[in-house]
């Protein structure tokens, strides 16, 4: 059995407004499966396909308060590209941050709601307009074992500060671990969405996904078709059912 990541799904306070903000930023269609949920994926796109992750918003009354310990990173191909798509993205509505990045060749900034997010300057090629998906964490060698034997996502590199890891197949973008101080505070606003094979058994998964160091996360009363876990260092994450 395996899982394999195929959405990220970011709180909103106006889904359909920010959904407007990053279907614009990706070049990608916007579709909305009920009220309060905005869904994003490339035009044409069947999903699930690895080539995209795509980005499920869905409204929230709680508005952003700390910095995300998930984002994305967009790629492009060349600085005069990064320079263009800054430009653009500001015109759209955000923001370039100061998240104490100093010096660097990438250039932060933040949507409309103060998500962050990164534009590079042409790090990775082939991955689509999404170059990588960043998760912070205090040990990336531990991320890169739990979440390389949680999905079937091929480790790539592993060192003391980042991990890497992409898609069996070699195509999408990548999945990264990036070492951080900051400590982790109440609930993701982004989290990553995996989900099994179809035929797989949910029930199956969620104790193998146990078994490696996931905790399952109480919702109360709460009813929902999905299994909501953390990984071993308390990121939420949500199994959805097969397909």
């Amino acid at each position: 059995m395996a899982t394999r990541l195929v959405q990220i799904n970011m709180k909103a306070l106006d889904d359909s407004a920010l959904g407007g903000f990053w279907a614009q930023a990706l070049g990608w269609a916007v579709s909305s499966e009920e009220p309060g949920v905005t869904n994003l994926e490339p035009e044409g796109f069947v999903y699930p396909d690895p080539i995209a992750v795509c980005i499920d918003l869905v409204i929230s009354p709680k508005p952003k308060t700390v910095k995300n310990r998930v984002h994305v990173d967009l790629a492009t191909t060349s600085p005069a590209h990064q320079a263009e798509l800054v430009a653009r993205l500001e015109e759209l509505g955000a923001t370039r941050a100061d998240i104490g990045q100093g010096d660097v060749a990438w250039t932060v900034m933040a949507d409309p709601e103060g998500n962050e997010f990164c534009v590079l300057d042409s790090l990775y090629a082939q991955t689509g307009p999404i170059a990588s998906v960043v998760v912070d964490c205090a040990d990336p060698r531990a991320m890169a074992d739990f979440w390389g034997q949680a999905t079937d996502w091929t480790v790539h590199k592993v060192t003391e500060h980042s991990a890497v890891l992409r898609s069996a197949q070699g195509v999408g973008p990548y999945l990264q671990f990036l070492r951080t101080p900051d400590v982790k505070t109440g609930w993701n606003r982004v989290h990553l969405d995996i989900r099994p094979y179809p035929g797989d058994d949910p029930a199956a998964e969620a104790a193998r996904l146990r078994a490696l160091g996931a905790t399952a996360v109480d919702l109360g009363e709460s009813a929902v078709s999905w299994t909501v876990l953390a990984d071993p260092e308390g990121n939420e994450f949500c199994l959805l059912t097969p397909a």
